[in-house]
Order: C-alpha cells, then sequence, then structure tokens
C-alpha cells in the first residue's frame, strides 16, 4: 500500500518567506520548509494497480497555468481548540478548477469523492497544547501577511510515508499545466 496525495509546491522564495514566521508558538509542530505546499486532494492508502491509474488519470487533466497569491492566516478547526496554523490563499477560480479537474480525474479512477469542501492553505504547524493567548498574538502580529504573485505551472503527485519524526514526502510524478 502506499499513501498518496496530489499537491501544488510553492517556489523557494515563498517557502523561505514563510519559514521566516514559523517560530514563538509553544506547542507548534512546524512543517519544514522543503514540505511546505498545497494539497490539492489527500489520497490516502492505494495499492499498486490503483496507483498506477491514478497516474495516467491525473496524466489527463488539463488546465492551464495561472498566477497565484497567499494572503492571510488562521487555524483548523474554528470555534474549537486550534490544531492546525495555515496560511490562506488569495480567492484564485483557477486554483478552485484544477483542483476540481483533479477531484473528477481521481473520482473517475473508483476513488469516493472527497466529503470535505475545497479550503485552499499552506499547513504552516501542527498545534498541540498551543495557548490561545499566543495563538492568536502570533495571528494578530501576521495579520497583513501577503506573498508576492507567483505563477502555478505544475502540480505534483506524492507519496508519504509516516515515521515517529514525521512524515517524508516522495515526488511520484509532476504533471505540466498548459502554459497561457
Amino acid at each position: 500500500m502506499i499513501r498518496l496525495f496530489v499537491a501544488i509546491d510553492l517556489p523557494w522564495n515563498i517557502r523561505e518567506n514563510l519559514a521566516t514566521l514559523c517560530f514563538g508558538l509553544p506547542g507548534a509542530k512546524w512543517v519544514s520548509e522543503d514540505q511546505i505546499h498545497l494539497t490539492l486532494r489527500f489520497i490516502g492508502e492505494v495499492d499498486g494497480v490503483i496507483f498506477r491509474d491514478i497516474q495516467a488519470a491525473l496524466e489527463e487533466v488539463k488546465a492551464s497555468s495561472f498566477p497565484m497569491r497567499l494572503e492571510s492566516m488562521g487555524f483548523f478547526p474554528p470555534r474549537k481548540k486550534p490544531r492546525v496554523l495555515w496560511a490562506g490563499v488569495e480567492k484564485n477560480e483557477e486554483l478552485v478548477n484544477l483542483r476540481n479537474r483533479v477531484e473528477a480525474a481521481l473520482v473517475r479512477c473508483g476513488l469516493a469523492p472527497e466529503g470535505r469542501k475545497f479550503a485552499p492553505h499552506i499547513t504552516l504547524a501542527r498545534l498541540k497544547g498551543t495557548p490561545l493567548k499566543r495563538l492568536t498574538n502570533f495571528l494578530s502580529g501576521n495579520a497583513l501577511y501577503a506573498s508576492q504573485s507567483f505563477s502555478i505551472n505544475t502540480f505534483h503527485l506524492y507519496s508519504s510515508t509516516l515515521t515517529q519524526k514525521g512524515a517524508i514526502h516522495r515526488l511520484e510524478n509532476t504533471y505540466e499545466l498548459i502554459q497561457k
């Protein structure tokens, strides 16, 4: 069995910029700079046959490249004990279109549809016991966060192996978007 997800990688300068913000929160397990990404769809564990079907189906996804920009920060779940600190994505119909095409391709492979609404975000940290006051101070201090605009030209299929030190991601395939 192989554990999979589909993601967009961010340019290194954007990752480096985000990494400069990742400190000062007790109980935060920060995502390493090299693993910062935007998940389009978590697939989960599949066998080798389905894995090959997924790779082939994602080859058929046709979408144009597009600009993207990060803005704002927040946490999941809302109105409950915070578990994930995230950077948001400026409203982007082209991103939603790409995600919907990826989702449709995966459903055609026999995967169950994603039950949750797509909420594009970049996970910065997993939180455990982080004092709410410290989190709200962090969010207040970064309330005006916005990245420069950057171009999305590819998306990727990753495998993920869980270890005691966290997940190890391995690039399985890269899919090119149509250049505008």
